[in-house]
């Protein structure tokens, strides 16, 4: 009989399992993270955790957290669902995030726009330079075209199915699930409007750094794009860390940069005022 057949057995060896690291999971306090950035008191630390090959996380962000996102290996692809932490029905709305700004490529000094016209994320810095405003996430059917399989149990799990899960630990569903911002994985749209995928491998350690604008619960979902053309199921761990920091100043650059970028800060710091 296993030990584990009868309460006391299962008890004991759950215990057992104490201290058991491995590399894709959350460090609990976040404070113990062997990685703190530099200028950042441990104390400071929100969230640090490292997403496995299609994986997902959710959390909640107050205003003024930093996020930086991370492609350790050069092969991660995060899928980002972003909501307005008091008042979900307010969303990120990528095609207003690509309108406003007059950009479709994101990138320092960008900003995450909601569908209700205030700033979600300003984007600090970002050493990769390739991401994905057009293409939103995979989903069961275009990973079982690619790969033979791809419900959120199987060996190829699905952005969109990975969104589900995430979402449903903030009382929010699969009508919630909205398109999304793929990062690390670069898409161009040619002349002749043909989508074109930059998937690598790229160089280990590229990162993005973003700033909560107001408070907000993010989802994150790290599997291949939906464009990968590649046979075999290809992603890699993503290290996410959030830490304390200031709410943007009234003279900050970013967002002073452009009159329709002020307009949506102004109008979550109207929010504020309330």
């Amino acid at each position: 009989m296993s030990g584990t057949a009868d309460p006391y057995g299962a008890q004991a060896h759950a215990r057992a399992q104490a201290g058991t690291k491995v590399e894709s999971m959350p460090t609990l306090p976040a404070s113990a993270a062997p990685d703190v950035p530099d200028g950042v008191a441990a104390a400071d630390m929100l969230w640090a955790e490292t997403i496995a090959p299609g994986g997902y996380a959710a959390k909640r962000l107050n205003r003024g957290a930093r996020l930086r996102l991370i492609d350790k290996a050069g092969e991660a692809c995060l899928s980002m669902l972003v909501f307005n932490a008091e008042r979900p029905v307010e969303r990120l709305n990528v095609a207003d995030t690509v309108k406003v700004q007059w950009n479709a490529y994101l990138g320092a000094g960008r900003l995450l726009l909601s569908d209700m016209g205030k700033v979600l994320f300003s984007i600090l810095e970002d050493t990769a330079g390739t991401h994905d405003a057009f293409c939103g996430a995979s989903n069961a059917a275009s990973n079982a075209r690619r790969y033979g399989t791809g419900d959120n149990w199987g060996p190829h799990p699905n952005g969109r199915d990975r969104f589900k899960l995430g979402v449903a630990k903030f009382g929010l569903g699969a009508r919630d699930i909205h398109p999304c911002i793929n990062w690390f994985k670069g898409v161009r749209i040619e002349p002749d409007g043909a989508a074109t995928l930059n998937y690598g491998p790229f160089e280990p350690g590229r990162q993005v750094t973003l700033r909560a604008e107001m408070d907000v619960v993010l989802v994150l979902a790290n599997c291949p794009h939906v464009l990968d053309p590649r046979a075999d199921y290809t992603s890699a761990p993503a290290r996410v860390l959030a830490w304390r920091g200031a709410p943007t100043a009234e003279d900050d650059p970013i967002r002073n940069a452009t009159p329709e970028g002020l307009r949506a800060f102004l109008n979550v710091e109207d929010d504020l005022r309330r």
